[in-house]
């Protein structure tokens, strides 16, 4: 009798669907000790569900490459940098098929730019204002980085629904990019922002990781309701990290609805491998703004 959770059975079908025909018949032979005929690939599929002893146990196999895994959690909407190795992979999607589903997942989209939970109405002291503003933080990050690493091909994601309606009309994005050299950009409208950053993911294939721990996520409020988001990160392409981020956005509920945000502007520094001190790794990148500093934003 197999192993394997009903959830853990549907996301190892999903996995196991990437491999092609003579790697699936071949993993079925590992798997049953070539005891088990079988004529059709869906067959093949059934006996290596049904005879494994457990899903990490399938996951290790060889033929069941860490590609695989990642593009299966991504496609869930699981936040991984693309560089993760494959035990880390297993691990999460072992945590993800648990019981209470652990693993950091992206809300999905609703079309708004985001939904947090927001209760200004009921005047919370600075303590829980603060734990509400770095929740509506998090949630936005999460709602962000998912919906534009979407748009990059070499992830196999479904593209959603990234677009200027997510951005006010005089939305604004300043661009610092240090490699060799720095280069300064500077984008003024919904429409240009909104294309300048599709670019970054759809065309220049980058994954931007978000580190959403306190160290790189700081958010501060305004009186008149703006909300300002700094984040910390790591760039990628395919399995290179190509540097880091920091990236602060300005959010303004709409008048749409009590919970729905847009963004009002965006500065976004990235910094290469090449301009990083000593062109080393660096551990999780942080934010290098305090909180007062951030408020200057506000104004």
């Amino acid at each position: 009798m197999s192993g394997l959770s009903e959830r853990q059975k549907a996301g190892c079908t999903e996995i196991l669907q990437s491999l092609a025909e003579p790697d699936l018949l071949a993993l079925k032979d590992t798997v049953t000790n070539r005891m088990i005929t079988v004529e059709s690939s869906q067959e093949a599929l059934h006996a290596i569900l049904a005879y494994s002893q457990s899903a990490e146990e399938l996951l290790r196999r060889k033929k069941v490459h860490r590609d695989f895994i990642f593009r299966y959690l991504a496609k869930e909407g699981v936040v991984l940098p693309p560089t993760s190795e494959k035990h880390q992979l297993i691990k999460t999607a072992l945590d993800y098929w648990g019981p209470e589903g652990t693993a950091v997942q992206a809300p999905k989209p609703s079309g708004r730019a985001v939904e947090a939970e927001g209760r200004a109405e009921t005047a919370p002291g600075r303590g829980e204002q603060a734990a509400e503003c770095q929740a509506l933080g998090d949630q936005f990050c999460q709602w962000f980085f998912q919906l534009l690493n979407s748009q990059n091909p070499a992830l196999g994601q479904t593209r959603q629904d990234w677009g200027p309606q997510h951005f006010w009309d005089d939305a604004r994005l300043q661009f610092c990019y240090s490699t060799a050299e720095q280069q300064l950009e500077e984008y003024r409208g919904a429409e240009l922002v909104s294309l300048r950053l599709l670019a970054l993911a759809r065309d220049e294939q980058l994954f931007l990781s978000p580190n959403l721990d306190p160290r790189g996520l700081k958010c501060v409020s305004s009186a008149h309701g703006l909300v300002v988001v700094a984040v910390a990160g790591t760039i990628h392409r395919e399995r290179k990290c190509l540097g880091v981020f920091e990236q602060v956005f300005g959010l303004i509920r709409t008048p749409t609805g009590p919970n729905s945000w847009k963004i009002k502007f965006l500065n976004l520094k990235i910094r290469g491998q090449s301009a990083l001190e000593g062109g080393e790794p660096v551990p999780a990148p942080a934010v290098t703004y305090e909180p007062s500093e951030l408020r200057l934003f506000c104004g």
